[in-house]
């Protein structure tokens, strides 16, 4: 019978003919799923030999791997802050810079029982993250464009028991109130970019990824609103693209924020921008 470790050794040797980037923690992750085992106990059970039922569903999955869908979406969730997240077609798959952006504003001045908002939340890794952090917040409203990403993010909440506040709606148009805090990861792939984005990007929903020609349109409209929803002294925090910070500063600086300034990714691209009321 095939053991684990030749189960493991035989799909990467697959997947890297396939081009796929970390083909050994990619196996790694798959088998650890589909068996119910950490990556420890995988070193464990090497030897353990794996029956053709236990083989079947990893064989499935491998396969769609090949063909570029995201490991996310096989395995139905993704780790972020530390927490378990659903995660489908719905919603864009959390990036690393995201965990970063929540990081970054768990370090500002916050007041004690802020009411936030989420802009564009999709799977609502954001908002559930900063609900969970802060839990003496008065309101946290998740909102998205997309009724398909407010319903997975309604499962998140539910999942992560938040108590949250959905809402359906293209950036302000329904959303009523002041703000002590803005979140948003809003669209920022330019159209001219589709047809280079990498395989696993193609799964994520259109809605999620792009904003017109050079990626700028949602937030010029956003830029414009945002200060009209932060309370005084309010805060926006924002992920932009890798060479949209400059842009994006002098959006805001025109839509009357203050304090404009551009926060470094820890691979010291300028990727989030910060502003005050």
């Amino acid at each position: 019978m095939t053991t684990v470790l030749e189960v493991i050794d035989g799909g990467t040797t697959y997947l890297e003919k396939r081009g796929v980037a970390e083909a050994r923690l990619n196996m790694q992750r798959l088998v650890g799923h589909f068996l119910g085992f950490s990556r420890v106990q995988l070193y464990l059970e090497f030897d353990r030999p794996l029956s053709e039922e236990e083989l079947a569903p990893i064989r499935e999955a491998l396969k769609k791997r090949g063909q570029g869908i995201p490991l996310q979406h096989l395995q139905g969730e993704v780790e972020f802050m530390g927490r378990d997240f659903l995660c489908d077609g719905r919603g864009l798959i959390p990036r690393p810079e995201t965990e970063e952006l929540v990081s970054l504003v768990l370090k500002e001045t916050i007041p004690p029982s802020p009411r936030i908002l989420d802009l564009g939340t999709g799977s609502g890794v954001i908002g559930l993250s900063l609900a969970a952090e802060l839990p003496q917040h008065e309101e946290v409203v998740l909102s998205d464009v997309s009724p398909e990403a407010l319903a997975l993010a309604e499962e998140n909440a539910a999942r992560l028991e938040q108590s949250v506040t959905l809402t359906e709606s293209h950036l302000f148009d329904a959303i009523e109130g002041k703000f002590d805090l803005i979140v948003t990861n809003l669209p920022y792939v330019p159209e001219t970019s589709r047809e280079s984005l990498a395989p696993e990007l193609q799964h994520d929903p259109d809605l999620a990824l792009f904003s017109g020609p050079d990626g700028l349109d949602l937030v010029r409209k956003f830029a414009g609103e945002v200060a009209s929803y932060l309370k005084p002294n309010g805060l926006l925090a924002m992920e932009v693209g890798f060479d949209q910070g400059a842009a994006t500063v002098e959006l805001l600086e025109k839509g009357g924020l203050q304090s404009v300034t551009v926060k470094a990714d820890l691979s010291q691209v300028l990727r989030f921008p910060f502003a005050r009321t």
